[in-house]
């Protein structure tokens, strides 16, 4: 898949967040190495803490049904559901992706449709925690 196809789809979930409260929208879009592709949007709640982000989202959809295997994931967000820079995941969303994702895992940022950016995991987050180090 190109990775204009997938940021389209992160922009298409991104309209379904539910943010009352900061107002920033997100969206992701995540492809596994089977070809699904799994989507997902911020989801707030009024205690804060329980709220979830959109990489989360996405990760833990293809979890829970069976996927674990992971190509690459597009991300955009903004206030109002306008992004206006590239937008990068959280500490807490990198550390999830590092749970399932080699060091050169894609993630590509984007301002607009046409507008993005390639990053990698390992540069994101290049000490992770992750299971081999429990092992």
């Amino acid at each position: 898949m190109e990775n204009k196809e997938l940021v389209k789809k992160a922009f298409e979930a991104m309209f379904n967040a539910y943010a009352p409260y900061s107002e920033y929208k997100v969206g992701a879009a995540l492809l596994t190495k089977s070809g699904r592709i799994f989507t997902g949007c911020n989801i707030e709640n009024a205690a804060y803490s329980p709220t979830v982000c959109a990489e989360r989202t996405a990760l833990f959809k293809a979890v829970s049904e069976g996927e674990t295997a992971f190509v690459k994931i597009a991300v955009c967000g903004g206030k109002g559901g306008k992004p206006t820079d590239y937008f990068y995941p959280c500490g807490v969303c990198r550390q999830v992706m590092a749970e399932f994702c080699a060091a050169d895992f894609e993630i590509i940022t984007a301002k607009t449709p046409d507008d993005f950016q390639v990053c990698v995991l390992g540069d994101m987050l290049p000490f992770a925690f992750s299971p081999e180090k429990i092992k």
